[in-house]
């Protein structure tokens, strides 16, 4: 269910509507009102406010049901399915008895998963030799593959998964798999290892009282427990504190993909081409570049997005309106005019490469796929290193629990020899070859400087140029305060080629129970307003893609407040990786909630 305006008093509501139509941005001087009401209580989760220190719970049953098993894996994406179907295939293959369990937080496996639907199948046949006899639809092999860098009006030509199924193959070898299940928490035993996860609980109230159907979560207790949560996982972020993880890497930088399904006039349809682009509508110092593949499905269908690096500057920047104008440009438009949006979606996708690679294993788990971050940058693609990273952990993993001498100095197991063999594939030197390419868009020449070192070092020297560059920090401290910022004038969406962003966020599918506490967290309720707004005018209101964020009139004095509509997210957790103040932290909501992509 979306969430509309807030009501507003006739008068303010008309206020508010003419400045937003005007401008699309607050103006500075409005933003720098700061309200003479009381602060209002934003937050609810326990995760803020402690339970044992609320009232309302006193009494309540906090006791949780625990399962034991040989491996738990949380997530249920193209790298959890991967470790959980290798680990069933090595069991098999040695007569061996190993309980595997998958949680997803998503109703469905694939329902949370968003990628650039352009696979490279390395992995994938690995894990899957007989692929085809089972039936995997994988349907369109790339048969033109283009890239060109956008002016406004011109293309200026440069020489350049099946998710769902792959969990009915891992369920068919024995593992046990639960979709609409939220690992809310890492559990650990008295030794500082990991003892598992526990899922979330359900049945609370919006204000964070009890219901009447209130449950607690199921734990789930395993000898290791693999994280597979995907780009930012809120599970792993408490990891690289825990573990201190991330002390030998620098920090991870991060973009934004959106991404539209059309159904297109067939003239228009070249099954199989894929086209890249970089340049227009950003500027040269905002990394980002767009896809736009023709898809074999038995209709014509093609698959569009464009990715915006979260580094950028302007907190007036929008990606998902310069997605809507960047498919304006001529070379774009004429492929979707008589055609019909028929899905959207958006997710952060990890950047930083291999400098930003952190230490993978700890006393009794890992990290694979996109939680840690291997995917590759210039390519825009992830699922066969996510996979391969899978099935290295399998595999692992297989070893260490079926060793006659294991030994182990505490109880969660430690399996270093996975970072090990990860160092060892093909995952590493691939990354390895690209890690400068991101890097270099930082200097004078921004995005065409990145292209020039690509041609150079990348194209003639493959990577082996004896150096490793640094990227600029955190996304979060690249934002620049208003005053020194433009503010970006948009188009109104046609209807036909743009739309606006609640239309976009009803074609995701995306649904969470409304009585719950909003699952987008605040370390503290008044940061929004008193910081974020008055110095940055408000840029959540701009680099959520799905309506979440707004600021709307107090309902007495003057000034703003802050309003999460937290129905309306997409789970792409751009807004805890780049609100300036790191005052919004994503925790998961009730199992099954979020957005139900099909085909995305």
């Amino acid at each position: 269910m979306l969430v509309p305006l807030a009501k507003l008093s006739c008068l303010a509501y008309q206020c508010f509507h003419a400045l937003k139509i005007k401008k699309n941005y607050l103006p500075l001087c409005a933003t720098r009102w700061s309200s003479t009401s009381t602060v209002p209580r934003i937050t609810t989760h326990y995760t803020i406010y402690p339970r044992d220190k609320d009232k309302r719970w006193e009494g309540v049953n906090m006791e949780r049901f625990a399962e034991e098993a040989d491996v738990v894996i949380v997530g249920a994406g193209p790298a959890g399915l991967s470790a959980a179907v290798r680990l069933k295939q090595l069991a098999v293959a040695h007569e061996k008895d190993i309980r595997v369990c998958l949680v997803e937080k998503a109703a469905q496996i694939g329902a949370h998963t968003l990628s650039g639907a352009c696979l490279d199948p390395g992995a994938f046949k690995e894990l899957f030799p007989d692929w085809k006899e089972k039936g995997a639809p994988l349907n369109t092999p790339v048969t033109e593959d283009r890239f060109g860098i956008l002016t406004e009006k011109y293309r200026i030509p440069v020489p350049i998964l099946p998710v769902s199924w792959m969990g009915e193959q891992a369920e068919a070898l024995g593992v046990e798999v639960y979709p609409g299940y939220a690992a809310a928490e890492v559990l650990f035993h008295d030794d500082g290892s990991v003892k598992g996860i526990a899922t979330n609980d359900v049945g609370i109230q919006k204000d964070g009282a009890p219901k009447a159907t209130f449950e607690r979560g199921l734990e789930l207790h395993a000898k290791v427990t693999i994280f597979a949560e995907g780009c930012h996982g809120h599970l792993a972020k408490q990891l690289y504190k825990k573990f201190d993880l991330r002390a030998n890497c620098e920090p991870q930088t991060y973009g934004i993909g959106l991404k539209e399904l059309w159904v297109i006039d067939e003239k228009n349809w070249k099954p199989g081409r894929v086209d890249h682009t970089v340049g227009w509508p950003l500027d040269r110092h905002t990394y980002g570049g767009s896809f736009l593949y023709h898809l074999n499905e038995g209709e014509p269908l093609v698959a569009l997005g464009l990715v915006v690096g979260l580094d950028y500057q302007n907190p007036y920047l929008s990606p998902f309106r310069e997605f809507q104008r960047w498919k304006h440009h001529p070379s774009i438009r004429p492929t979707l005019e008589g055609g019909k949006r028929i899905a959207y979606g958006a997710r952060a996708l990890n950047e930083g490469g291999f400098q930003s690679i952190p230490k993978l294993t700890f006393p009794g788990g890992l990290l694979i796929g996109c939680s840690p971050g291997f995917m590759n940058v210039p390519k825009i693609k992830g699922t066969h290193t996510a996979m391969k990273s899978g099935i290295l952990a399998a595999e692992s993993i297989f070893n260490q629990l079926t060793s006659e001498n294991l030994q182990s100095k505490t109880i969660g197991l430690h399996v270093t020899e996975y970072e090990d063999n990860l160092k060892n594939s093909w995952v590493w030197k691939e990354l390895y070859s690209v890690r400068n390419i991101r890097p270099s868009c930082h200097g004078v020449l921004g995005v065409y400087g990145g292209m020039i070192y690509t041609g150079i070092f990348y194209w003639i020297l493959r990577g082996m140029e004896p150096w490793t560059l640094k990227h600029k920090g955190s996304d979060f401290e690249r934002l620049k305060p208003a005053k020194d910022c433009t503010p970006i004038e948009y188009p109104k969406p046609d209807g036909q080629i743009s739309f606006d962003l609640l239309s976009s966020v009803a074609l995701s599918g995306t649904n969470h129970e409304h009585d719950q506490p909003a699952h987008l967290t605040l370390r503290d309720d008044s940061i929004p307003v008193n910081r974020n707004l008055s110095i940055y005018d408000g840029p959540e209101q701009r680099f959520c893609p799905a309506g979440v964020y707004e600021f709307v009139p107090v309902e007495q004095g003057d000034g703003f407040r802050l309003q999460i509509n937290a129905q309306n997210c997409v789970h792409c957790k751009t807004c805890d990786i780049k609100d300036p103040s790191q005052n919004i932290n994503w925790v998961v909501p009730e199992g099954g909630g979020g957005p139900a992509y099909n085909g995305m």
